[in-house]
């Protein structure tokens, strides 16, 4: 069962091989690269060149990665966070993926994460054609000196066939229900991004 997963963020293009990815333990890897969709509600600007998202069965696996075979990605931005997996009525292998990020803090995040997890997936799942649905809070994790850190307070992403087939979801009614969701959740401060990325996997 996959509990853990690093995500890198990078703020200009680099070029990470699969051989390196495959080398560090892991149980998969997903290398999101932008895409376009639609979304009504929203414009968050252009979307990094690169996140790598590498899933781990526990954390020690993922440090040892971290001071291993990853050490020398020092170029982008990382954090460790638990996955927390939601199940969906068709699942499937996605090619574009919504990325979503809560930078926070929340003034009782214990209270945030409650009121989201409660209410906010079962919206997500039934979105027209979503096929992956997985839920990221942060971990405390052993990273090396010289990477820089994330401090997200959740992210979270929803996977579709396609960037037509997120753009469909985005202007379905559920859209709309997740919205008023959206405004309904206790308060937090700082950005929340929405980031269309294709979505390759590597497996080891």
């Amino acid at each position: 069962m996959i509990v853990v997963s690093l995500f890198i963020i990078f703020r200009q293009a680099v070029r990470v091989e699969d051989a390196l990815l495959r080398s560090v333990g892991m149980k998969r890897a997903h290398v999101y690269t932008p895409q376009r969709a639609n979304d009504p509600l929203l414009d968050d600007g252009a979307p990094p060149p690169l996140v790598l998202q590498i899933y781990f069965d526990e954390l020690p696996l993922l440090e040892k990665a971290c001071a291993g075979p990853l050490l020398n990605i020092n170029n982008g931005v990382a954090q460790a966070m638990t996955v927390r997996r939601f199940p969906v009525p068709n699942p499937g292998k996605p090619d574009c993926t919504y990325l979503v990020a809560y930078d926070g803090p929340a003034q009782d995040e214990h209270a945030w994460h409650a009121h989201y997890l409660a209410h906010h997936p079962p919206l997500m799942a039934r979105l027209p054609g979503i096929r992956e649905l997985e839920v990221y809070t942060r971990v405390d994790w052993i990273a090396p000196p010289s990477w820089q850190r994330a401090n997200c307070m959740q992210r979270n992403k929803v996977a579709f066939d396609s960037a037509e087939a997120l753009t469909a979801a985005l202007h379905s009614p559920v859209r709309h229900e997740m919205r008023a969701d959206f405004l309904s959740l206790p308060p937090f401060s700082d950005a929340v991004t929405h980031f269309a990325m294709a979505t390759r996997v590597v497996s080891p």
